[in-house]
């Protein structure tokens, strides 16, 4: 009986491991992209973002970045944090000018092959709103956050 739970848990971690590391392998085209774009990245994580998109999450100089690459290893976006002080004037005014009296919750800078886009979570009373402005000033996306707004009207 001992050596059948002893197969039976080996089996078990064995197919553990497995499906972990389908999930978590990234193409090698990707890994190739990234390597080349990141050379200094460390404690690297990869996850299926969709059904065409992997993203990385990464360290590089103690600060955390995700970056996004297509099946082909394309690159898409490269995501990280700042903070509030490191964001430009224009963009700081237009979203003040927009959204008067709504405190910054979060603050990460995007960069795409378009280009720079700074993205805000901001909030007033319950309403939590998701806002991307270009570094001309040009608000490009904004969304309010649908989980906040059920837990309001419940």
């Amino acid at each position: 009986m001992r050596t059948i739970k002893i197969l039976l848990g080996a089996f078990l971690v064995t197919l553990m491991f497995a499906f972990t590391s389908v999930k978590d392998k990234a193409p090698q085209k990707v890994r190739e992209a990234f390597a080349k774009k990141f050379p200094t990245a460390k404690k690297v994580k990869w996850e299926k973002e969709n059904a065409t998109e992997w993203e990385a999450e990464f360290k590089i100089d103690r600060v955390e970045y995700s970056a996004n690459f297509l099946e082909d290893g394309t690159w898409q976006e490269t995501e990280h944090e700042i903070e509030e002080k490191d964001v430009p004037q224009n963009v700081k005014t237009a979203l003040t000018s927009a959204f008067p009296d709504y405190e910054i919750e979060e603050v990460e800078l995007s960069e795409t092959p378009q280009g720079l886009v700074y993205e805000f979570e901001i909030e007033k009373g319950k309403t939590e709103i998701e806002v991307a402005i270009n570094s001309s000033g040009k608000i490009v996306k904004q969304e309010v956050n649908k989980e906040n707004s059920e837990k309001e009207n419940d």
